[in-house]
Parts: C-alpha cells; structure tokens; sequence
C-alpha cells in the first residue's frame, strides 16, 4: 500500500491553489465543500474560477507563484500547465512539510486526491494511486448505485441517538445487533423514503423498547420494473430488491429482472395474465397486507410502471386502510421503454404533438373508448394490451377518421433480447399480427412517427420486419 487513506479536517485552515484553470476550479470546489479558507494564486482566472472570486470564495493573489508563498499553508495543490512551476510547489511544499498534491504527477505528491462519493457526514473515498484516475471514476459510478443518496440523512439521525442506545444496550454485541436492525431496516427505509419525522419516532420508540419483544410491522415495496431490459431499473429499486423477504411479481416481470432479486427470498407468482390471473387482485391486496403484518418486507415486482394500468393505486390504497407502511418506486413506463428501442419518439415536432396512452382493454374486456379523441391527426396513441383487439382498434379508429394509411406498429416484448418490430398502418396491422403469430406483451403504437422508425431504429437484437 503505497498510500495512507486518511481524512483531514480542513475547516477554516488555509489551503493554497496554484492555477486558475478549470482544474484548479475543481480542486478549489472540493477544498469550499470542506470549508477551507481558499487562497488562489495565478496571473489569470478562469470562467469557473472568476465566479469563485466573484462570489468572494477565494482570496485570488494575481501574479505568477514565488517561493515563499506556501508559508502559512496547511494543504497546497499545485495544479498549472507549467511542469516547471508544479515542480517548485512541490519541492517548497515538501521542505515545508507541508501536504502537496500537483495535479496529474503522482509522483511528485505526497498525497492525492481520490474519487469521492459524497453522502455528507457520509464519504467514501476511492483511490488507484494515480495507476488510474479513470478506474476510480468507474468504480465510483459502481458503489453510487448501491449508496443511497439519504444516507447522510441516516447518519445525522442516529449519531443523535448514540449516547441513548449505549444507555438502553450497556453489552457491545446487543448494541452492534440493535443498529445493524435500525440501520438495515424500516426506521432506515422511512429515511430513503423521506419520511424523517416518521424514522425518528420509530427509533425511539425502539430504544424505549429495547427490553421487551415489540412486535414488528413489515413494510411493502411497489417497485416497477420496467419493460424488461434490466438496465433499465432504478437505482433505488436494485437496492429495495435485494432488501426484500418475500417477492409478489407479475408474468410481465422478466427473468433477468427476477435474478437481481435476494436469492433467498420467499417467491410468489401472482399471474397477471389476461383474463388468467394466478391470483385476483383484490386477493393481491389482502396477500400484501397480510405479509407485511407478519412483520416481513414484501417487494410487489411489477412490468412497466405501478401507477401506469398498473393497479398500484388499488393497492397501496388497501396498505393506508390497513396502516401497513409501504414505499412506491416508479418503472419506465413500457411505452416509453419499447418505443424508444423501436426508434419511434412519442413525440416529434414535424409529426406528433401529443401523446395517449390507452388500455386496449377495460375491466369488463370491452374496448369502449373515446375513438373520437384518439382518432385526431398530429398526435402518437399507444394501445397497452390490445393484441387481442388490434383489428377492432383499427377498425374503430378508421371509421372516426384516420386514414387507413396511418402508420401503426406492434412492438413485441419491447427491450428485451427478443424484440420484434412490425411496421405497417391501419389496413395492415392485423395481418401482420396474424402473419408473424405476435405474441403479449405488445405495444400497439399508432401515428405519423411511425414513419421514423425507418432511420432511427438502433436497437437490433434480431431481424426486424418492415411492411
């Protein structure tokens, strides 16, 4: 180990930049957020850095850098594009003994400044040694989806309750137990999901109750999952999937996305087929409520979006009658995923100026809908689960206006590597159905952006069929 990973306390010490560059700007940016008093030091500034003297962040001394400059300095970064004046920061620094970092020259540094994820009192530091500042950004970018942004949050809330818990757990290993509960559990959840107020209330009723045997709610979690691709998931919903102790999921939810969930966690189908539904919904709603009672996180994995012919809103509606804490995490919708990767905007200037989303079906199977409205020109209608009627809806929308030679498509299991595109229009979109035996779930997307699937489809896990 070539490096000792160490943090200073830098507030209100003087720390010297030398430059006034836009790299110099981002030293001085790190230096601010730790409270550093900032003396910069170049002939010239920067656009960055003249916003910085501006605001009256730094103190700018306006000349070239001279030996002697770095006698009242606590920390100095040397960050110019002249090797020679870096060279000399470094060699006063270091008689000095003062901490010195020359931008882009680790060897001449005696410390260095790492990749930082910043979750403020909370911060993780990566560093390679200058081997590879570019390996550090990437490993970075790695841990930030699984560090939730609150938290910092997390951790100004419980620092204030240390002294209470020592109090309430005098052993060191019931102590280490009761925060991995806190801190891997609901009062940590009503933290991420907001819900301050909440968090605090429940840790102290907690620590108050830290010699009985409280019986504990669960909480339930509606995480979308998008159309498939599971790229696509959120970083919240990764982190909730693997929290969880039992799944609830949909038929819609694709075998990639059920991989990322915790291994160990109780599994149970729930259908979601048209017209065949494993399990009803309002037994759905009972079978949440009664999990979570059980004081189990339940994770309810749906396609798509939950609020979006999700029936999301049914269900955490029977949560708030039953009191059962619960967290709704959104999904890419699948009309915006799949059409996306069929290269057809919802929207487009010179042909689309709004956008509908419809069920091709409603609760009685019916499709009874206002043609009138959907069969306006200049605007893109996307028909959710409509395969079974796709001749009517073509059909319907023909007869209230649109030209039969409309462009239509039918996007079949959207994002995923067995996506199939089909283009055709209004006379021709049931024989395409018919023709290429397409199979649920698919998107029924109607409208002049069809047209720009042509030159902007880049998304190509097989061959694709054009009319």
């Amino acid at each position: 180990m070539n490096y000792l990973p160490i943090f200073f306390e830098i507030k209100n010490k003087t720390c010297v930049v030398i430059g006034g560059g836009g790299i110099a700007a981002r030293k001085v940016d790190l230096l601010r957020k730790a409270y550093a008093q900032v003396t910069v030091i170049s002939p010239e500034l920067g656009q960055e850095m003249t916003v910085f003297n501006n605001e009256n962040k730094i103190n700018w001394i306006q000349r070239e850098y001279q030996n002697g400059d770095l006698t009242d300095a606590w920390l100095v970064v040397a960050a110019t594009h002249i090797k020679a004046i870096n060279e000399q920061v470094s060699a006063e620094a270091e008689a000095l003994k003062i901490p010195c970092n020359v931008v882009d020259n680790p060897d001449i540094c005696s410390f260095i400044m790492p990749s930082i994820i910043d979750r403020d009192p909370v911060q993780i530091a990566i560093s390679t040694g200058g081997a590879s500042p570019v390996l550090a950004r990437l490993i970075r970018t790695n841990l930030e989806s699984c560090t939730p942004s609150a938290y910092g949050k997390l951790a100004h809330l419980v620092s204030g309750y240390r002294e209470s818990v020592k109090s309430a757990f005098p052993n060191v290993d019931e102590r280490r137990k009761f925060w991995e509960s806190i801190l891997e559990g609901p009062v940590s959840e009503h933290v991420f999901a907001g819900r301050n107020d909440d968090a605090r209330q429940l840790l102290e009723k907690l620590i108050a109750e830290a010699n009985s045997d409280p019986d504990y709610i669960g909480e339930v979690f509606l995480v979308g999952a998008g159309p498939g691709d599971p790229d696509l998931l959120t970083f919240r919903a990764l982190r909730l999937m693997q929290k969880a102790d039992v799944i609830v999921y949909d038929r819609l939810v694709s075998e990639p996305i059920m991989d990322l969930v915790r291994r160990d966690a109780e599994r149970i189908y729930a259908g979601k087929e048209r017209s065949n539904h494993a399990i009803p919904q309002e037994n759905i709603n009972q079978l949440l409520v009664r999990l979570a009672k059980q004081g189990k996180r339940v994770l309810r994995l749906k396609g798509g979006d939950n609020f979006v012919f999700g029936r999301g809103g049914e269900e955490i509606s029977e949560l708030i009658d039953e009191g059962v804490p619960f967290q709704v995490v959104p999904g890419i919708t699948a009309a915006s995923g799949c059409t996306t990767y069929a290269g057809i905007p919802l929207t487009h200037r010179d042909y689309s100026q709004a956008c509908i989303f419809v069920t091709g079906h409603l609760k009685d199977g019916s499709s009874d809908l206002n043609w009138d409205m959907l069969s306006h020109a200049n605007q893109t209608v996307v028909f959710y689960m409509g395969l079974k009627n796709v001749q009517s809806i073509c059909d319907e929308l023909k007869s209230h206006g649109r030209e039969a030679t409309t462009p239509a498509a039918l996007i079949e299991k959207g994002t995923t590597p067995n996506q199939r595109v089909f283009i055709g229009d209004l006379n021709t979109l049931p024989g395409l159905v018919e023709q290429n035996d397409v199979q649920a779930p698919t998107l029924i997307v109607v409208g002049e952006v069809v047209e720009l699937h042509k030159k902007l489809h880049w998304f190509k896990p097989g061959e694709e069929i054009k009319k």
